[in-house]
């Protein structure tokens, strides 16, 4: 397998920047996910990548050989579309072994080669299938087999799973992510799901516009977003915010927030303006006490967990709470806050305001 670095790559397509100076690095064995919403450049960076698009500017290296004007069969990647991309005409078994026969590898060797693969996806019952009666999930196995068959020097994945109904997309992110560990394999991997990005991912690109937003490991992503576009992005509901008017200062730990001081991580950076509080669902608790005070306006059931929106004098508030705690539609409740969950953002870039939460996380960014 192999390291992926990418530096200042860009791409564009007459008068439009679909990628703009993105450079990141993709260490050998790791499941690497590029996440972002439609059009957000994510899949063309794959694509240069893989060598299927040239890049504008900008340089690739894999395995340490600089590969960005090298055509894809010369770059030792294997390629799994969203729409499998399967030989109509052929059965499971020549599907597979298409790749090896293409090589020139002896029939003794791909048949070996195509029972490993087979037995890895436990796909052995449908090799002499033909592909069009499978079912979706039968399908991708197949698809990944075709890839990995070959074992090349990185895997990369567009959208694999888009295809494939609720119930199948789950099993097989939990089965892809196994057969990752299991064969130690560079994967990059495109979704727009964030859910498929948490679950899978050592390491999560958030995209947007062409441009990084943040590189981080899922769990950073989701506690230390390094802006508002990743904050908004990635969560269920979203993170809450609230736009107000104030100043920090190096070592601060609270600021007045519609008129009440509120705890915040400590700052390591001054500002003065227009600044974004934002707070995970999670991390509001409903109080009786509480100076910051609002009206519950909605209550949702999940089962062990019920989300409350609130409305206060800065908008409106989603609170993730027990479901057995009381929450009645027009109570006016008071809202408190982790203090060591909050970010603060400026409200003109959205760049989150270095703190001792997110201190060595917005240098991947």
């Amino acid at each position: 397998m192999a390291e992926i670095v990418v530096q200042n790559l860009r791409k564009e397509f007459g008068t439009f920047t679909a990628v703009k100076s993105s450079s990141f690095r993709i260490e050998d064995g790791e499941f690497f996910m590029l996440l972002g919403p439609s059009g957000c450049g994510k899949t063309t960076t794959l694509r240069m990548i893989a060598g299927l698009e040239l890049p504008t500017s900008g340089e690739i290296f894999i395995d340490g050989e600089e590969v960005g004007r090298k055509p894809a069969r010369e770059r030792d990647i294997a390629f799994v579309f969203q729409m499998f991309a399967l030989y109509p005409h052929m059965n499971v078994r020549r599907n597979i072994a298409y790749p090896l026969a293409s090589q020139g590898l002896a029939r003794a060797a791909i048949r070996e080669k195509v029972a490993e693969v087979a037995r890895i996806l436990d796909i052995e019952a449908i090799l002499d299938r033909p592909v069009g009666g499978l079912s979706g999930g039968d399908r991708q196995r197949v698809a990944l087999a075709r890839a990995i068959v070959r074992n090349p020097k990185c895997f990369l994945m567009d959208e694999p799973l888009g295809a494939l109904d609720a119930e199948f997309r789950e099993r097989m992110a939990e089965e892809l992510r196994a057969l990752h560990d299991r064969m130690g394999a560079t994967t990059v991997y495109v979704t727009h799901d964030q859910l498929e990005a948490m679950q899978m991912g050592d390491k999560i690109v958030v995209m947007n516009h062409g441009v990084i937003e943040q590189i981080a490991t899922p769990q950073d992503i989701y506690d230390k977003p390094a802006t508002l576009f990743v904050a908004s992005f990635i969560g269920s509901p979203p993170m809450n915010f609230v736009r107000f008017h104030g100043k920090v200062r190096p070592g601060d730990s609270r600021v007045d927030l519609q008129h009440h001081a509120v705890g915040v991580p400590s700052m390591r950076e001054a500002f003065e303006g227009d600044m974004v509080f934002g707070v995970r669902p999670e991390h509001v608790r409903l109080t009786d006490d509480a100076p910051h005070r609002g009206r519950v306006i909605a209550t949702e059931y999940l089962g062990t967990t019920q989300i409350v929106t609130i409305e206060t004098a800065g908008g409106q508030i989603k609170a993730r709470i027990a479901s057995d705690r009381p929450a009645r539609v027009d109570e006016t409740i008071g809202l408190a806050f982790d203090p060591g969950t909050i970010t603060l953002f400026d409200a003109q870039t959205g760049h989150a305001l270095r703190s001792e939460l997110n201190e060595g996380v917005l240098r991947h960014g």
